[in-house]
């Protein structure tokens, strides 16, 4: 049996020897070593040995079994070191070679100015308010004292859903929410999208963005309101920059004005910026009509306030000089990338 186990011994060796593969590594293993092995099935003889011979024999055949479990470990080691390093070799990365560059998306002059207009209201202490952009035809004209017989609700300039729902034409309602569920005082300001049913052109679009201002509190003057819009439009514009405001009337506000600042281009002496009037025409504003206070909620005799908004289009329009605002919504990299 000696003879027997050396021979099994020399053999998985030198087919040991051979081995480059975990696969074949492991027949191997169960060939020699498994349950059903070859040294297993000559260990299975040992009962018919005399008393002699049978502590010989098992203490050959488990040194001959140590053998072979310490050359198969070390074996599984060397070849998984071999496709480790192929596999590393195979997914190299030359780092000499010229990669490819990913282009970087850039703010949209629509996103820049917009935060920096946030910016200069959050640092006087306004708040940003959000509201549906597919509103109620109370909210965006009944509760803004605008009565069903006015020209805005006209089914030409409004992209009315049915008889009580449209896409909002302005920010206002938001305001009217804010003061529904909100006691005095309020300061927010309510940045989003809005829509008319207007032609598209170099100046007019279905779609554009206002930025709308509401401000209730006790003691609310147009003093306040006038302060408000110079601190704005100097920190927009440049300390230098000089504002006027004109009477004018919206049906929210009373009284109501526009707001002009004189044309940074030729500082007023006219020109084709401002069409040679020497202002551009920046904002409208006013104070909350008192109906307006009631509707929500808000008694008019205790709270005034003012409210204001500006088209987010037109400033940057001024800001870039672009002199066509399709090229705000084209999507065209090339004039992208300018900013």
């Amino acid at each position: 049996m000696k003879n027997e186990l050396n021979a099994i011994k020399e053999k998985a060796l030198l087919a040991l020897s051979e081995c480059n593969d975990t696969e074949t590594l492991e027949s191997l293993r169960v060939t020699y070593l498994g349950k059903k092995g070859e040294l297993t099935a000559v260990l299975k003889k040992m009962g018919g040995l005399s008393a002699e011979e049978r502590p010989v024999i098992g203490q050959l055949a488990n040194e001959i079994k140590g053998q072979l479990e310490a050359r198969i470990e070390a074996l599984k080691a060397e070849i998984g070191k071999k496709q480790m390093y192929a596999r590393l070799e195979k997914e190299k990365i030359d780092i000499t070679l010229d990669g490819d560059l990913k282009k970087l998306g850039k703010k949209h002059p629509l996103n820049t100015v917009l935060e920096d207009i946030e910016n200069i209201f959050i640092g006087m202490g306004y708040k940003i308010a959000s509201g549906p952009e597919v509103e109620y035809d109370y909210y965006n004209f009944e509760a803004l004292n605008i009565p069903a017989d006015h020209p805005a609700r006209d089914t030409q300039d409004t992209f009315y859903i049915n008889d009580k729902v449209l896409l909002r034409t302005q920010t206002s309602p938001v305001q009217v929410r804010v003061m529904e569920n909100q006691k005095p005082p309020i300061r927010v300001i309510a940045p989003g999208r809005v829509y008319r049913s207007d032609e598209v052109d170099a100046t007019h679009s279905p779609l554009f963005h206002q930025i709308e201002g509401l401000v209730v509190d006790k003691g609310i003057t147009m003093s306040d309101l006038k302060g408000t819009l110079e601190v704005f439009i100097k920190r927009l514009y440049g300390e230098d920059s000089v504002v006027r405001f004109r009477p004018h009337h919206f049906p929210f506000t009373e009284p109501s004005a526009e707001v002009d600042v004189r044309c940074f281009s030729c500082g007023g002496k006219g020109c084709r910026l401002c069409k040679n009037e020497g202002w551009i025409e920046i904002l409208g504003c006013g104070m909350v009509h008192p109906k307006v206070l009631e509707k929500c909620g808000i008694d008019p005799e205790v709270y005034s306030g003012f409210a204001f908004g500006l088209g987010l289009e037109r400033i940057v329009m001024r800001r870039y000089n672009i002199d066509d605002m399709r090229l705000l919504y084209e999507n065209d990299v090339r004039f992208l990338n300018q900013f």
